[in-house]
C-alpha cells in the first residue's frame, strides 16, 4: 500500500467525481484509476461503486475512510516534524492560557512527550480577544480558552467540561455538606475575576443564579487566585467562583465545594486553519 494511493482515494471519496478528483490532485485521471484499482487488489474489497454517471462509496469504502484520513494525517505530522527538525527548529509550542487550566495543560504536556520528546511549551496570557489576534497574526499555535468561541476563521474545538466551584470559608456554615447549593451565594460576597479576563465564568455564574432567582451581593475583583484565597480564609464571608481547581493544593481556611444544580463552563481549543503536527494528540491529552 502507497500513501500515494490512499490520497487518490480520499479525493475520489470526497469528490464523488474521478474527473474533479484528478483536477484536485493535479494528476491524468487514467492514474487516479490505477492507482484505486491496485489499492483495492491489495486491500481485497471494494471500496468505490462505479457506474458510467455517478460514483459512490461502497460500505466498505466508508468505513475505510476515516482510516484511511487518519493515515494521511498522521504522515503529514510525521513530514511537518521531519521538515522542522531539519531546519534546526526545536519544538515550541506556544500556548494562549486562561487561568486554571495549568494542571490540565501540565499533564497533557507530559502526555504529549511520549511522541514528541523534545516538546517544549512558550505559555502566553492573555484574554480571549487577544489570543484569537495572536492566532490570526502567527504569534501563537493554540490557545486554551473557557466557554463557547465563534470565530470561522480558526479551528474551535470544544475538548471538556468543567464544574463552577465555590472558593470559601472553611468555618461557614454553607461549607458543612458536600456540594454548594446555589442559593447560598446569597449569604456570601462573590468577588470573581475582571470580566474581560474569564467571560464565560462571569457569564455562567450570572446565568446560573439569574435561574435560581439568586441575587448576589459582589465584592472586589480577583487579581490572584492565590492572593483571594488567603483572604477569603482570613474572612467570615467572601467566596469566589473558580474553574480547574480540583488539583490545587489544600488552603487553610478555605475549602471548594461544586455549586449544586451542577453548573458546567466549556473547555475550548482554538487554533489556526493550518493547526500544529501534534493537534489531534494534543486533544486526546487535553481529554
Amino acid at each position: 500500500m502507497e500513501v500515494r494511493q490512499l490520497r487518490y482515494f480520499v479525493a475520489v471519496a470526497e469528490e464523488l467525481h474521478f474527473g474533479r478528483a484528478a483536477e484536485r490532485l493535479h494528476v491524468a485521471q487514467p492514474a487516479v484509476s490505477q492507482q484505486i484499482g491496485r489499492l483495492e487488489r491489495e486491500l481485497g474489497v471494494r471500496l468505490l461503486a462505479r457506474t458510467s454517471r455517478r460514483v459512490t462509496l461502497t460500505g466498505d469504502g466508508q468505513r475505510l475512510l476515516e482510516e484511511a484520513r487518519a493515515a494521511l494525517a498522521a504522515v503529514d505530522r510525521v513530514r511537518a516534524v521531519a521538515a522542522a527538525l531539519g531546519a534546526g527548529h526545536s519544538a515550541v509550542l506556544r500556548v494562549g492560557t486562561t487561568p486554571g487550566v495549568g494542571p490540565r495543560l501540565s499533564r497533557a504536556a507530559a502526555a504529549l512527550r511520549a511522541d514528541v520528546p523534545d516538546l517544549s511549551l512558550a505559555l502566553v496570557d492573555g484574554t480571549v480577544t487577544a489570543h484569537l489576534a495572536a492566532l490570526r497574526s502567527g504569534e501563537l499555535d493554540i490557545a486554551l480558552v473557557r466557554g463557547t468561541v465563534a470565530a470561522r476563521d480558526l479551528q474551535v474545538t470544544q475538548v471538556w467540561h468543567e464544574p463552577l466551584q465555590v472558593l470559601l470559608p472553611a468555618s461557614h456554615p454553607a461549607a458543612a455538606g458536600p456540594t454548594l447549593p446555589i442559593s447560598a451565594l446569597a449569604d456570601l460576597t462573590l468577588r470573581l475575576p475582571d470580566p474581560a479576563t474569564d467571560p464565560a465564568l462571569h457569564d455562567a455564574v450570572r446565568v446560573a443564579c439569574a435561574a435560581a432567582g439568586v441575587a448576589v451581593h459582589t465584592g472586589r475583583e480577583v487579581r490572584s487566585l492565590e492572593d483571594a484565597a488567603v483572604e477569603i480564609g482570613m474572612s467570615s464571608q467572601d467566596a469566589t467562583v473558580v474553574c480547574g481547581c480540583t488539583d490545587a493544593a489544600p488552603i487553610p481556611g478555605v475549602t471548594l465545594r461544586t455549586l449544586e444544580p451542577r453548573v458546567e463552563v466549556p473547555g475550548t481549543l482554538l487554533t489556526p486553519p493550518t493547526a500544529p503536527a501534534c493537534l489531534d494528540a494534543l486533544v486526546t491529552a487535553l481529554r
